[in-house]
């Protein structure tokens, strides 16, 4: 049988992958190197090579989305329809097992299986029960540890002994867990895995079943599986069958989650007579880029080593711009996109990358006025965010007590014991007696409607609301200080740390970005339509949120972590913020290996370039609600020297020499010469006169070219804001 066709249009070493023999194979897979294509060709050569039934060939990944689209391409490619073949998630597969085997898995037939969602609801429910305190115990942090144990395959009477109180409490409601989901038929996700490796590693017969069934298994991005899917791949291989696992350890970048780096690092330690396979050469970004990338994560150690490569050039150097401040940074990055759009390029081909996502907040307010559609993949917009949201609801019921919708929105926001039933009650006595349900909470409390202890629960958060209501009328604080008093009196920064893993971490990061927000809102006493800057600031966070994303399919920008851009690709890629304790995080020096698993997202954030690539910083930043001058990130130090240059937007001000950062002396590509910062006539720190408000000092400025403005701190007027243009201002 001819096989040819399979290997037609790949390069060699895809088709030293693709034709690989039928043995254990590492394929060792950089970015944009094809790994999609090369694993479907894999399947469909051992398919036609070695005439393996499609049927006794087991493809695992991490997605839906990947499983499906590796069906249609196997498919397309070898017209097998997928229907009945064992392509999927680990999950997914792990449910068939358990659908096929359910008695032997010790399950109800009809067993249900639970979200995210219905797990936290049944861990309240548990906690409720055996009246188990929820502000000692987080139930979504109860969540985050028993499914930690399961990733690490441990059920409860596995998990080490402890005397710290809190340990031992974690364990007791895992064990009541197991017993609530035993007794009602229900699987949570990680259960799926951990019931079917103990499914086959319990029934010897059925193993040896499966065994002889797949002889073959191949898995994609192998470098993020965790300690219990590395388990269940391990003995359903065994010793007899083989098995392709396509990977990058470059690109690990999930520790945060469970995932392992060091399966991939011991797969020839596990399995035996691997043959490796380097996919070095790609296809997606200039030889810049990639040299870039090569550099900067050689300074990782225990790699598995590989050196990305392209024939298509070296195309432009890495631009990397530093800000004055982050508005500055957001302002470069707005002008530089409008370039873009100018010549052409579709909005959708533009990325901005961040690695926390409260980042987010000041490059949203400068698309937005610059009235540039953008969408958050894989999130929300800043001020649509569950925590931002929350926070500005008790802003607006310190205004306002009878705002309905703040109130409802909060009332047990964090726990505090005001049940469903008693917002029931509440709204039943505002909708008869057609009035708040404020008043409805004091009708209440005054007339003893509801049992003592749900009363007092009504009674504290009465209290708290009044508390913050006398905190937004002090003459002396800044709006920022209101909303950092705010948000500490509601507790929402301890409630939020209590969640683990990067979501509770994102939460408290945008609490303390909405601090910095508030601090740098600018309002005017002679804006007559607002009776204080808080009303104004809730005004404008409402009309932010109202700017609905742009649709699916709108040309529209992409803002993105950096965790939610891999796999991704994109023309043009702005990564922000590269600074020294914000990437690399501040907590990643405080962890073994985590300064590592930064630079491999640093890796990923550069290898999503295709053409051109920019890298910004600021040299002070206001992040999380204080004032920062963190230096450049050590990544940007590890980058070659010869395809990065230092780039400026051309101004009518800058900061004075002195307050420069040193020049990289690198140097600069002629294209991008209008980039360059010229002479300038007036710097930041200058004494000047005005004709109408005398002398004062340049303190600020904004906008580039003729629509500069300055602010200039008179000696005898105070603080103004001036258009360059108009202002006819005189250097003294």
């Amino acid at each position: 049988m001819d096989v040819s066709f399979i290997l037609d249009d790949l390069n060699d070493k895809q088709r030293d992958a693709v034709a690989a023999p039928l043995q254990n194979t590492l394929i060792l897979a950089g970015a944009g190197s094809g790994k999609t294509r090369v694993l479907v060709h894999r399947i469909a050569w051992l398919m036609n090579a070695y005439e393996i039934s499609p049927y006794s060939l087991m493809a695992v990944t991490f997605t839906n989305k990947s499983a499906k689209e590796m069906q249609s391409r196997i498919e397309q490619l070898v017209g097998v329809p997928p229907q009945g073949m064992w392509v999927g998630t680990f999950h997914g597969l792990a449910h068939r097992l358990l659908r096929a085997h359910w008695r032997d898995a010790g399950l109800k037939e009809n067993f249900q299986i639970m979200d995210s969602d219905d797990q936290l609801r049944l861990v309240k429910r548990i906690m409720k029960a055996f009246n188990i305190d929820d502000t000692r115990w987080p139930p979504k942090q109860v969540c985050w540890f028993i499914n930690a144990q399961k990733d690490e395959g441990r059920r409860a009477a596995h998990v080490p002994d402890s005397h710290d109180p809190f340990s031992k409490g974690m364990k007791e409601l895992y064990f009541h867990y197991e017993e609530a989901t035993e007794q009602g038929g229900l699987l949570d996700f990680g259960e799926l895995l951990l019931r079917a490796h103990e499914l086959l590693l319990g029934n010897p017969p059925l193993l040896k079943h499966y065994q002889e069934r797949f002889k073959h298994v191949l898995v994609d991005e192998f470098q993020d599986t965790n300690s219990i899917q590395y388990a269940w791949l391990r003995i359903l291989v065994g010793q007899e069958g083989s098995i392709t696992a396509v990977g990058d350890d470059d690109q690990s970048i999930y520790g945060w989650r469970g995932a392992k780096i060091e399966n991939i690092h011991n797969f020839t330690k596990h399995f035996t007579e691997v043959n490796t396979i380097r996919l070095e050469q790609n296809y997606r970004s200039t030889g810049h880029i990639l040299k870039a990338a090569n550099g900067l994560i050689s300074n990782n150690e225990d790699r598995l080593g590989k050196e990305l490569w392209t024939d298509s050039g070296s195309g432009e150097p890495i631009s990397l711009y530093a800000g004055f401040n982050e508005q500055d940074e957001a302002r470069f990055i707005i002008e530089i996109i409008k370039k873009w759009r100018d010549k052409g390029t579709d909005l959708k081909e533009i990325a901005i990358l961040y690695r926390s996502n409260a980042q987010s907040r000041v490059v949203e307010e400068c698309l937005v006025r610059e009235q540039i559609a953008y969408r958050i993949y894989g999130g929300h917009r800043f001020y649509d965010r569950l925590e931002i949201k929350n926070a500005l609801a008790y802003a607006r019921l310190a205004l306002d007590p009878n705002d309905d919708g703040a109130m409802e929105r909060v009332i047990n926001v964090p726990p505090r014991g005001i049940g469903e039933r008693s917002i029931g009650t509440l709204r039943e006595i505002a909708r008869d007696q057609g009035f708040s349900m404020w008043k409805a909470a004091v009708t209440i409390i005054e007339q003893g409607l509801l049992p003592a202890r749900a009363s007092n629960a009504i009674r504290s958060f009465l209290s708290l609301i009044e508390g913050m209501s006398v905190c937004i009328q002090q003459p002396d604080l800044g709006l920022g200080d209101v909303f950092e008093q705010l948000i500490q009196e509601a507790g929402l920064i301890p409630f939020h740390e209590k969640e683990k893993g990067e979501k509770g971490e994102a939460r408290v990061e945008n609490l303390k970005e909405l601090v910095s927000a508030a601090s740098g809102f600018n309002w005017s006493s002679e804006d007559e339509e607002f009776s204080s800057p808080l009303m104004a600031f809730l005004d404008k966070a409402v009309l932010d949120a109202g700017e609905a994303q742009a649709d699916e399919y709108q040309d529209s920008i992409q803002l993105m972590t950096l965790h939610a851009a891999k796999g991704l690709e994109f023309p043009l890629v702005f990564l922000t913020g590269v600074e020294e304790n914000l990437f690399p995080s501040k907590m990643s020096f405080e962890e073994p290996g985590r300064i590592e698993e930064e630079r491999r997202l640093c890796y990923v954030g550069i290898t999503r370039a295709m053409e051109k690539l920019y890298i910004t910083y600021a040299e002070s930043r206001r992040l999380y609600g204080s004032e920062s001058f963190n230096s450049p990130s050590r990544f940007i130090s590890e980058i070659p020297t010869d395809c990065i240059e230092e780039v400026r937007l051309r101004s009518q001000v800058s900061r004075p020499v002195s307050m420069q950062r040193p020049a990289l002396n690198r140097p600069m590509n002629s294209s991008l010469s209008s980039l360059q910062q010229p002479t300038v006539s007036i710097n930041m720190g200058d004494k000047v006169k005005h004709p109408v408000f005398g002398e004062g000092l340049v303190i600020n400025s904004e906008g580039q070219g003729a629509q500069t403005r300055v602010q200039v701190n008179f000696d005898d007027e105070g603080s103004k804001w001036l258009v360059l243009a108009f202002a006819k201002l005189e250097v003294l």
